[in-house]
């Protein structure tokens, strides 16, 4: 069997060069990305190689203690990362706290169904399949909460005063909001639905294409790869369902009256 064909630097310098010819075509049409380009591509290498070291000391400590304190590192950064991508964010912790807890409730139900029903490894809690797999779940279902979020607020605020006609009218907050919510539910499934209808037509999926490359049995590969993505999904819905309930509810309340003095103003402190 053939077996993965090892890198060296000069192979990654080869690769990082296509990043700077991209931030030169950046500088050249002044667009004003190349400086991002450039820290990006820099955060992507020492971000993967420090995490490298982490999982590999994990791997070889197998200790239950240190892999539920990485699961809780992955999951406080996966929402931060919700909070900060939003351009309205709702007052106070109210942002961060709810995308917390909808990827966590998301991805770790998930995450544990199929480390405990399907994969069943010994322990089902090594760190070898607990945490990779969270990391594949976790990190898609971030973006469809992120993708929601916006797209909950947005509506919301831009069509405050059909809303408010909708409430004067007698709706209660569940109808008045119910348009905002929808499109929010698409926005945050989108993603996922696009990449599982790509997949294996139009683009191969990366953790697939790994295996492959490392030597592994390709049908064995694409059962991997279909099972991940089927988890992606249904913790992609599981978040995004929860993130747009508790948002309405939060742009809502007892009275079912519609609060936008509960989200900030774009760019205010």
């Amino acid at each position: 069997m053939i077996g993965a064909v090892p890198l060296d630097a000069l192979d990654l310098a080869i690769a990082a060069s296509l990043v700077l010819l991209n931030a030169g075509l950046s500088l050249w049409l002044r667009l004003g990305l190349a400086r991002s380009l450039v820290i990006a591509a820099a955060r992507t290498a020492v971000q993967l190689l420090l995490v490298g070291v982490v999982i590999k000391t994990l791997f070889d400590l197998a200790s239950p203690s240190w892999t539920g304190l990485m699961v809780l590192a992955m999951v406080l950064l996966a929402g931060y990362e919700v909070h900060a991508r939003q351009e309205r964010r709702f007052t106070g912790a109210w942002t961060y706290g709810l995308g917390t807890l909808s990827v966590a409730a998301g991805a770790g139900l998930v995450t544990l169904l199929a480390l405990i029903v399907v994969v069943q490894p010994e322990p089902w809690h090594h760190p070898r399949y607990a945490i990779l797999l969270l990391g594949m779940i976790l990190g898609n279902t971030m973006t469809g909460v992120s993708l929601a979020f916006d797209s909950l607020v947005t509506t919301a605020s831009r069509e405050r005063v059909a809303i408010e006609a909708r409430l004067a009218l007698g709706a209660d907050r569940s109808t008045a909001l119910g348009d905002a919510a929808r499109r929010a539910l698409r926005a945050g499934l989108m993603p996922i639905i696009n990449a599982m209808s790509a997949a294996g037509v139009i683009a191969l999926p990366g953790m697939m294409t790994g295996q492959i490359l490392a030597g592994a049995d390709p049908i064995g590969a694409v059962k991997y790869q279909v099972l991940i993505m089927f988890l992606i999904a249904g913790g992609t819905g599981i978040a995004v369902f929860l993130a747009v309930g508790a948002g309405v509810r939060r742009l809502s309340d007892s009275r079912h009256r519609l609060r936008l003095d509960r989200l900030r103003v774009p760019n205010s402190v």
